[in-house]
């Protein structure tokens, strides 16, 4: 199982960063001990003070592909989810700074909360669906994947051209924007089309 992550596909993401929008998707990898274990806490890790939340839709591969052509996509996945890609952005910043891999700000253990599945079939249309991040309560990111720069079928065929995908390989599709800081205690909750697909507690 690996975790391939798309970063930059929502315009506005992009912007409150202040990154330069890429011609071509941005893909990196996080390994399977970054996925938080159902039912547990996330701990902000020791080596950070600016941890961030992004929510993300996540697509599930169901079986072996590479080189997938795009109208054939839809047929390598058949569950739709909701996680976090949490983010040490402090770290980040210093990585890219000098250069070099993100690695160490986005696949530390925890890192990757990923919700409950959903059958595709339940949405009427992928690329208009809408989807929420609560932090205590308070809508903090609201998204529509009618945004994102490149849909999710584009997506698994541009990785499919890099890495040969695995049935229960998880693709997160990007975040939009509203990215922010977690503490302590911090309840944080998630919805597609207002149905709630995860919540944990930050400690």
């Amino acid at each position: 199982m690996k975790l391939i992550c798309i970063g930059r596909n929502y315009a506005a993401h992009i912007d409150e960063l202040n990154n330069e929008r890429p011609e071509e998707p941005v893909v990196f990898i996080k390994p399977d001990s970054a996925v938080l274990p159902k039912e547990q806490d996330f701990y902000i890790p020791g080596f950070s003070n600016d941890v961030h939340y992004e929510v993300e839709v996540l697509v599930k591969i169901k079986k072996v592909g590479k080189h997938i052509a795009e109208r054939y996509a839809h047929k390598y996945y058949d569950e739709v989810g909701l996680g976090i890609d949490f983010t040490a952005r402090d770290l980040q910043s210093k990585l890219k700074e000098k250069g070099l891999p993100w690695e160490k700000a986005k696949g530390f253990d925890g890192a990757a909360v990923i919700g409950r599945w959903v059958p595709k079939e339940k949405y009427p249309n992928l690329n208009q669906l809408r989807f929420e991040l609560k932090k205590n309560g308070e809508v903090v990111q609201s998204g529509d994947t009618g945004l994102m720069l490149w849909k999710v079928d584009e997506l698994i065929a541009y990785v499919s051209t890099f890495f040969m995908l695995k049935k229960g390989d998880v693709i997160f599709t990007g975040t939009p924007a509203g990215v922010g800081k977690v503490a302590s205690n911090d309840y944080l909750s998630g919805t597609i089309e207002g149905e709630e697909l995860f919540a944990i507690t930050v400690r």
